[in-house]
């Protein structure tokens, strides 16, 4: 007599289905055809549809899986900076709760809790002449092809008015710095995520005072550092590059200036750059290396292919808008890898002896 073993069925739960969330049917009700991106930006004549369809086929999907984490997250829980908030801010945070992480990591939500009338006097108090011309010329050049910046003033969601104000109290509350060009494009692009010109005004105030340190004064010696200690990290993650360069004669301040100055806005794909800035605001500045590096280190064949200095220029302008950096997930993941150790003890030194050069 044989006896057979019962197989055991495994019972399938079924998936709980995910609802799509307000950014994620911002993007799904975005036709490519119209021209405007979910973020109103007009899409240019060159733009390449289908590597953006491609990318978003499978990115709706990673929304959706990273959406329903993070509402489980935040329901009826404090955040706190341990390693799940980091490891969820490194997979992407969802359009809708990007305001409240923002102000949170970067500090900027207690800062605004302890002077919360502080906006409004600054935006009250009259601005010098000289930087309120500054400022008043560089309003309408912020994303000229985003037609919330359009010149329409009866319009409620123009965002001009909004971004005169935030760099009108920037200006107020860092004498040192009044007004410099690139604030704009990141002000700008703040205003269409968060939507609120108070919680932007301490988001850009955390960035110039923890964040960006020296980037914006009138030497801009923190800019000019950080390109110096992106020229060091290049010789010692990608040296092939590096010696090509050499050759060329190639400094990184002619390639990389509006990646720091801008933060990558109005530089890499602005899905891209949300979620380069989910981690800024909650690692800090050393994240705007691994970008560069990556960018690099991912494009290293194409620039070693370069003959001379104007194709490798050509090729170097071109590495932001590489489908690679288009694939926003991908291209976050691969800035945790490529590059490797990325040691913040590294950086503090070699920003030391880049100082030092640079003075």
């Amino acid at each position: 007599m044989t006896h057979e073993k019962t197989k055991k069925v495994k019972k399938v739960t079924p998936k709980k289905e995910v609802p799509p969330t307000p950014d994620m049917l911002d993007i799904l009700h975005c036709d490519p055809a119209s021209g405007v991106d979910p973020y109103g930006f007009t899409r240019s004549d060159d733009f390449d549809s289908a590597t953006y369809e491609l990318f978003m086929s499978q990115y709706l999907s990673v929304l959706a899986r990273r959406a329903s984490r993070w509402e489980e997250l935040l329901q009826n829980k404090q955040l706190t900076r341990d390693r799940t908030l980091k490891r969820y801010i490194r997979k992407g945070i969802p359009n809708e709760h990007r305001p409240r992480v923002w102000m949170f990591t970067s500090g900027a939500d207690a800062c605004m809790k302890k002077e919360p009338t502080l906006y409004q006097e600054l935006i009250n108090t009259k601005l010098d002449p000289e930087t309120m011309d500054c400022i008043s010329k560089d309003i309408p050049r912020t994303f000229p092809e985003n037609i919330y910046f359009a010149d329409q003033k009866e319009d409620p969601n123009c965002r001009l008015l909004p971004l005169t104000n935030v760099l009108v109290a920037l200006a107020h509350r860092h004498p040192d710095i009044g007004y410099c060009q690139g604030l704009n494009f990141i002000a700008g692009l703040l205003l269409l995520i968060v939507k609120d010109e108070h919680k932007v005004f301490w988001l850009m105030d955390a960035l110039l005072q923890n964040m960006l340190p020296d980037y914006y004064t009138r030497t801009m010696m923190g800019i000019k550092t950080d390109q110096e200690v992106l020229a060091e990290l290049i010789k010692l993650k990608v040296p092939e590059v590096d010696k090509l360069f050499e050759r060329e004669q190639i400094t990184w301040p002619l390639i990389s200036s509006k990646w720091f100055i801008c933060m990558y806005a109005d530089v890499l794909p602005v899905e891209t750059t949300l979620r380069v800035w989910d981690c800024v605001f909650n690692e800090g500045s050393k994240v705007i290396f691994r970008v560069a590096v990556t960018m690099v280190k991912m494009n290293k064949s194409m620039l070693l292919a370069c003959r001379n200095f104007p194709e490798i220029i050509n090729v170097c302008k071109g590495l932001p808008q590489q489908s690679l950096a288009v694939h926003a997930h991908t291209f976050i993941e691969s800035i945790f890898s490529e590059p490797g150790s990325f040691s913040q003890d590294l950086i503090t030194k070699l920003r030391a002896t880049c100082r030092q050069r640079v003075q």
